[in-house]
């Protein structure tokens, strides 16, 4: 994904259109094709050309031609008034772009990704990907892929942009004959049916002045509502925070749910968008947002046709008030699931974290006071608001408070998202929401809160799946991923494929981070593991990455070494 070893530049970060530094558009010694720049400035038309549109204009290029060549680069960076070099370190920090370079031959039509990530892995991905390329022939890109948000149906592949659930190589093949390689739009509650059933009446009171912004908050305080993405941050709180910064202030909504094991926003989204789209524009509304941005992961383009249907309701009945809404696409980074990194890619620059502080609610998007949630959060604010805080924080098992969406996929009869309380013990959830452990599987290990979220033994599955209750054992909630593995899974082999993950994914800004994941990698495939210096790299990693992508990378394999010796010796 990233170039591995650049390091972060201290650019300004100013609004869009206020008078960034333009930089020459290419150098003198080479010389723009004129077709190219032709074609760049048709397939813009009359779009902006501010520079924190340059990831969006960069995918308008791929859907156009399937690729990005060296000549269509520079004739956007000349049309966006940006060097070669800044087109070119975003282009190539992020893993959906497909650069073809003076010389290179341009990939196959059609790529179909297989997902590689532990629950596909570990449900046959890996035999389908070693399979497929001989079967499907040189005019099909066979490539591995990270999660795609749909572990309840592993193994999953995707054929163009129509993804193929319990995934075989018969299934990949007809989508291929098919001719369909376009998104799947699931059923979902439109505007009509989800205004008929109540919907919007509580963003409406709250517009016309019914209800207060101080009332808002403090219901939202009162309900102990945390953040659902995994920093678990008190939502009242920071609604608070940030109606407290001086204006002007945005909301930035991280739909971008990267992490394996994950898939709760895909099923709010798909589903029931306008609930979410409800509780956001309150949100918006307590703190006086001027404008809105959801960045939404690229492996989810069903939803991003689903939202901009959705979006162009709202708009048209004046429900965003004089709020714009803007849906920008990601574009394969785990790394933007971090909150300042998202920042960075939706200014159309490369999804570096920042250092902290100052915080988002200070210093945020495009250096305004910026309120931050997750997908999940802002789904249950309409519930709180209209069922009273009490309901919410009533909610809950073995002394913890609330509800949770929990992800949970692997070796369980009926994996999918499970409302549950929060607080509930990983055997309960198996046991009373997912049916029991498959037929011919035993309960051998669980991941907590996904990849980063630490391996636990069977043994310890009576521990509160909560905020702050699984930190003492090695491994926390997260976003509430829980993977469960069998009798049949190695956890030795689990965790070196959620190290080679972070290895992808490590966005190559901190040393400990991006070479600490890669000595682990190759220090992990031997067959002989140096414990005490994969116990040291760890601690490194831990202490001094810039944030969580490498802090929590080593989670998994500290697991491994406390609670499952056997299988290293």
């Amino acid at each position: 994904m990233a170039d591995g070893g650049e390091k972060k530049t201290n650019q300004r970060r100013i609004a869009p259109g206020s008078g960034r530094r333009r930089s020459p558009a290419f150098h003198k010694g080479r010389q723009m094709d004129p077709t190219a720049h032709e074609e760049i400035a048709t397939l813009l038309g009359d779009r902006s050309r501010s520079p924190d549109l340059l990831i969006e204009h960069l995918h308008l290029v791929q859907d156009k031609y399937g690729r990005l060549s060296a000549a269509h680069l520079q004739a956007l960076a000349a049309e966006m008034r940006l060097s070669m070099a800044e087109v070119y370190e975003v282009a190539s920090f992020y893993a959906h772009f497909d650069i073809v370079l003076d010389g290179e031959t341009a990939p196959p039509a059609v790529t179909v990704r297989v997902c590689d990530s532990l629950t596909c892995a570990f449900s046959g991905g890996d035999a389908l990907l070693e399979s497929l390329p001989g079967k499907l022939g040189a005019d099909v890109r066979v490539v591995r892929a990270p999660c795609m948000g749909r572990c309840d149906t592993a193994p999953v592949a995707e054929v163009g942009h129509r993804h193929v659930d319990y995934a075989d190589a018969d299934s990949i093949a007809a989508a291929l004959q098919s001719g369909n390689h376009h998104p799947e739009i699931p059923d979902h509650v439109r505007f009509d049916a989800y205004e008929k059933e109540g919907g919007y009446t509580l963003l409406r009171d709250c517009l016309a002045g019914s209800r207060s912004v101080d009332d808002v908050i403090k219901s939202m305080e009162d309900s102990r509502l945390r953040g659902l993405g995994g920093a678990g941050f008190p939502a009242g709180r920071k609604w608070h925070f940030v109606r407290q910064e001086a204006g002007p202030r945005l909301l930035a909504v991280n739909a971008d749910e990267g992490e394996p094991g994950t898939f709760k926003d895909r099923y709010h989204l798909e589903r029931d968008p306008h609930r979410f789209l409800e509780g956001m524009l309150i949100a918006a509304w307590a703190v006086d947002a001027q404008a809105i941005y959801i960045y939404l992961r690229d492996e989810y383009p069903a939803i991003n046709e689903i939202l901009r249907e959705a979006i162009g309701d709202l708009e048209r009945e004046g429900l965003n008030g004089d709020r714009a809404i803007h849906l920008r696409r990601g574009a394969g980074a785990y790394i933007c699931g971090e909150e300042s990194a998202m920042l960075e890619s939706i200014e159309g620059k490369r999804g570096l974290p920042r250092h902290k502080p100052p915080y988002p609610s200070q210093v945020g998007l495009f250096g305004r006071p910026t309120l931050v949630h997750n997908v999940e959060t802002l789904y249950w604010v309409r519930d709180i608001l209209e069922r009273g805080p009490a309901w919410f924080s009533g909610e809950g098992r073995n002394g913890r408070q609330g509800r949770r969406s929990f992800s949970v996929s692997g070796r369980v009869k009926e994996p999918g998202v499970k409302f549950a309380p929060a607080g509930i013990t990983a055997q309960e959830l198996i046991d009373e929401y997912c049916g029991g452990m498959a037929d011919g599987h035993s309960f051998k290990a669980y991941l907590p809160g996904g990849a980063s979220g630490g391996i636990l033994p069977a043994s310890m599955a009576d521990i509160p799946l909560d905020f702050d209750t699984l930190e003492e054992h090695g491994g926390f909630i997260g976003s509430a991923a829980v993977v469960v593995l069998s009798d049949k899974d190695s956890i030795r082999d689990a965790a070196l494929n959620l190290m080679r993950f972070f290895e992808d994914e490590s966005c190559g800004q901190c040393t400990p981070c991006r070479v600490g994941t890669e000595k682990a990698v190759k220090l992990m495939s031997e067959q002989a593991w140096d414990r005490e210096l994969l116990v040291e790299l760890s601690a490194t990693m831990v202490s001094a990455s810039i944030c969580g992508l490498g802090q929590a990378a080593p989670n998994p394999l500290l697991c491994l070494i406390k609670y499952f010796p056997e299988e290293l010796s």
